[in-house]
């Protein structure tokens, strides 16, 4: 039997003192609770005391104006900026700290619209603008930067043990490189219009099991293929139903292969199973906390709860933490939980 969530309105919990919004609304199991959002560094660094103000000065407060794209790794989060002026905002979780990252001279970026950061700490930012994608070390240094040579128009970037993947939106699929020479070994899919495994306009990509899922706002659905490139399945389709996508953007996967789908149109993200169907969505045109506005980017991340634990309802676990990245409204980035019943609670014997 197939148990399908559907939930466009959250649950308010007023036991503690301070609203918690979780979804799906009632009767069904709380599968997600937003946690907290992030629209500046007041809201990650320490508060300022009137002693170091008297002294220094008051610090300046650096906001996230225009998020696009977001990656978190080892307790940082990187988020490029389409407002900032060819940067990215980087927030030490585990420190505390809030930056700007802004290449200068011949290394300047212009357009970064979606980033990944690897296992070394190498950062690859993609710039639109530029049509390349850059590379900087982890001391943040620029090393190289790839892509003229094909005239890609790069939307989005997927880094594996030994390749870069990059969606090509200029021509219509997924380039792929290598990680040691930054060198073009392959592109896919290798096909015409009309054919059902052809990206239209491929937008965000995400690699899990050896599966690459690419987002196509030119046929507003989910295509996945092999990492060499063959067509496995697609995942919804164009309209405006319940499953269905409209202007499909940022996607994500977790442990359990379901995949998360920002719609930038119905500005919620939707939840699908391996097998293709809706367990459920949350968001929401923005009213208030909770609700999106004009997302981008979904991120899931497992490794770095112990920032966010202390948002949780206390009824709940924290399985593993889902970042949003808004364009506008008075939360830039809004981060969220997969949430399970704790032991003390009654656990559903239905879950995904």
């Amino acid at each position: 039997m197939t148990f399908i969530f559907i939930s466009c309105s959250p649950r308010i919990n007023k036991a503690s003192s301070i609203e918690k919004v979780i979804y799906p609304a009632p009767p069904d199991s709380a599968k997600i609770q937003y946690l907290t959002s992030i629209s500046s560094s007041q809201d990650v660094t320490e508060k300022q005391s009137a002693f170091s103000k008297s002294v220094i000065g008051e610090k300046q407060v650096l906001p996230i104006l225009k998020p696009y794209g977001l990656f978190m790794r080892n307790g940082k989060l990187y988020i490029c900026d389409v407002s900032l002026g060819g940067g990215l905002e980087i927030i030490d979780f585990e420190n505390k700290e809030f930056n700007y990252f802004i290449p200068e001279g011949q290394y300047r970026l212009k357009l970064p619209l979606n980033c990944y950061v690897d296992k070394n700490d190498f950062l690859y930012v993609v710039d639109i603008s530029l049509r390349k994608v850059a590379v900087f070390n982890k001391e943040r240094k620029y090393i190289t930067s790839f892509g003229k040579k094909e005239n890609i128009k790069p939307s989005d970037v997927f880094v594996t043990e030994n390749n870069i993947f990059v969606s090509d939106s200029g021509n219509n699929r997924i380039n792929v490189y290598n990680k040691k020479d930054y060198e073009f070994e392959y592109y896919f899919p290798k096909t015409e219009s009309g054919n059902k495994s052809f990206l239209y306009k491929p937008a965000n990509i995400t690699i899990s099991n050896n599966k690459v899922y690419v987002s196509d706002m030119g046929s507003g659905n989910i295509k996945i293929y092999t990492t060499k490139g063959k067509y496995l399945n697609t995942i919804s389709r164009y309209g405006k139903n319940i499953g269905e996508l409209v202007r499909p953007k940022g996607i994500a996967v977790d442990k359990k292969s379901n995949l998360y789908v920002v719609d930038a149109s119905f500005e919620n993200i939707q939840i699908f199973n391996e097998k293709g169907e809706l367990l459920m969505f949350f968001g929401g045109h923005y009213k208030s906390k909770g609700d999106m506005w004009l997302p981008t980017k979904v991120m899931i991340d497992y490794d770095n709860l112990k920032y966010f634990k202390k948002y949780v309802d206390p009824k709940f676990d924290l399985k593993y933490l889902i970042f949003v990245a808004n364009q506008y409204g008075p939360d830039k980035v809004s981060v969220y939980g997969r949430i399970t019943p704790t032991k003390k609670e009654f656990k559903s014997k239905v879950d995904y």
